[in-house]
């Protein structure tokens, strides 16, 4: 194996741990505030919705690379726990739409600060990662 082989392999490696650390760090954050990672997507994709701050359940489903049965239960849940709720389309009453509540955008905003800051702490790794990974 040539040396810049193996150099991009450990940087690769390295990208992915560094990932991962930050997946695990998102998990815990959820977890402090008495969410699963997923609720906590959840509420991220239905608020960053382009264009919108409600969503259809199908939209949901696409967001987070879940069947729509998964993320009816998983809306249910949230709604179960007061994070969101429902409301049927005013021009099509067949769809169905979820937004999140005042306390679901009070936790998700506990979450995003928690996450911007640990976004900013990792920066300089990941950037550093991203040059190495795109040098030739």
């Amino acid at each position: 194996m040539r040396r810049s082989q193996k150099s991009e392999y450990q940087t690769l490696a390295d990208f992915r741990y560094a990932l991962r650390q930050f997946m695990h760090f998102s998990v815990r954050a959820a977890e402090s505030v008495g969410l699963t990672s997923e609720q906590h997507q959840a509420l991220l994709a239905i608020q960053g919705f382009p264009g919108r701050e409600q969503i259809t359940i199908s939209e949901l489903a696409e967001r987070l690379q879940i069947r729509h049965h998964s993320a009816v239960g998983l809306v249910d849940r949230l709604s179960a726990q007061g994070l969101l709720v429902r409301e049927r389309s005013v021009e099509d009453r067949r769809r169905v739409f979820v937004r999140l509540t005042v306390r679901g955008m009070k936790i998700l905003e506990k979450l995003s600060a928690a996450h911007r800051e640990e976004l900013k702490r990792i920066e300089p790794q990941l950037r550093r990662l991203l040059k190495n990974l795109s040098s030739p």
